[in-house]
């Protein structure tokens, strides 16, 4: 058997500078300017969501207070953000994802993994299957994409933002080592501000010095988990596949930030968004689940989860919130930054499948039947802008 059939190909595709894009994209005065959506000067407590590339010359980037924005770029346009809006691009660009593979793992809003394996007789080389998919999103919605591909998932997604904006890097099987050796410290997706500065205190300032290292010196340094990610994340990660908690029965959605988030008010609609993805998925496939687990990633890479099985199935998007938030208070330690934010619905089990009533409903029911009805509806017609009001910046 030839095993270059057989060799993993997965393309990360990230959405560029997405809510800003839209932005540019549905007002064309603003092209060309500093866009920062996520609030409006003078709103209290309010968080950079993204910035276009025109506002990053300023040095303005994700989850910065809108303050300091503003501070360093006071003639930029502020917006609070059309979430709805970014939800049905979203959601149209994962179709177009899904018309190139059955398997397709959205991340967030404005990334995902298309695995690629074995299509080169229906899309052609790796290139132009890349090609294809970057011109149908720009013609089908007016954005750009950038595009990583690699055998290794944590390869991938490195590369998509290799060249961004509207990049395209591709780094061909064996050369996983390699590319990861042409890094700067900076590039090493999932090393944190604290480990990276950490990094450099003890003379590992580069790539190439930590791969230099065995990996008992780096555990001894780091600690066994740390230590580990590091030893292998040099080398390309190969045997690491995102989302493969996901695959048995359950449904799971986790965001990375550019800039670890602090801000509770940044941190409750990061958590909002990820229970709207995920109960889009669950009306979807007409399931359900009892078990929510979140996870954190705290800016040293710590990594700590917590899940809870509950006597009633999760209702609502309103409802996996209230759990999945329940959770984040019980395991959030207070002061650490956060790098990444997952909620995993788990043990999801069919609809049909009968189940016991709660005595007392309050309304949970019907406020189901009318969630899914939306989802439908949204469904059959993207264009539909109907959506939570938390996932919109709230005003104090």
């Amino acid at each position: 058997m030839n095993s270059s059939v057989c060799e993993k190909k997965y393309f990360h595709v990230d959405l560029d500078a997405f809510f800003a894009s839209v932005e540019q994209n549905d007002h064309p005065e603003y092209r060309g300017k500093p866009v920062i959506v996520g609030g409006l000067p003078g709103d209290r407590r309010a968080v950079v969501s993204t910035a276009s590339y025109e506002a990053r010359r300023y040095g303005i980037h994700s989850a910065m207070p809108l303050s300091k924005a503003v501070e360093l770029c006071p003639d930029g346009i502020y917006l609070r953000g059309n979430y709805s809006r970014y939800s049905e691009l979203s959601h149209k660009i994962m179709q177009i994802f899904n018309s190139y593979s059955p398997e397709v793992l959205q991340m967030s809003i404005d990334e995902a993994f298309i695995d690629m394996t074995g299509t080169e007789k229906l899309f052609g080389s790796t290139r132009e299957a890349a090609l294809k998919i970057k011109n149908e999103v720009h013609k089908k919605t007016g954005l750009t994409v950038s595009i990583g591909v690699s055998s290794s998932m944590y390869v991938a997604k490195i590369a998509s933002g290799y060249r961004k904006p509207d990049g395209l890097t591709i780094v061909e099987n064996g050369d996983e080592e390699k590319f990861m050796l042409s890094l700067p410290l900076e590039k090493l997706w999932g090393a944190g501000t604290k480990t990276q500065n950490h990094l450099k205190e003890i003379g590992l300032s580069t790539i190439e010095l930590i791969h230099s290292k065995p990996l008992n010196l780096l555990i001894s340094i780091f600690g066994q988990s740390s230590g580990t990610f590091l030893y292998n994340a040099v080398r390309g990660n190969k045997d690491y596949v995102f989302g493969s908690e996901a695959k048995n029965h359950s449904i799971s959605t986790e965001t990375t930030f550019d800039f670890d988030l602090t801000d509770r008010n940044s941190i409750e609609k990061a958590i909002m968004e990820l229970c709207w993805n995920i109960m889009w998925r669950l009306h979807k496939e007409n399931s359900r689940t009892r078990t929510v687990m979140l996870k954190i990633r705290y800016e040293d890479f710590t990594t700590v989860s917590v899940q809870e099985t509950f006597l009633t199935p999760v209702s609502s998007s309103d409802d996996l919130y209230e759990r999945a938030l329940k959770l984040f208070m019980k395991k959030y330690d207070g002061t650490s930054g956060i790098r990444l934010l997952g909620v995993c619905a788990c043990n999801i089990e069919s609809k049909d499948i009968p189940v016991q009533k709660s005595l007392f409903d309050f309304g949970e029911e019907k406020k189901a039947r009318l969630e899914k009805a939306i989802y439908n509806l949204e469904d059959k017609n993207p264009a539909l802008k109907i959506r939570k009001a938390r996932m919109i910046e709230k005003k104090d």
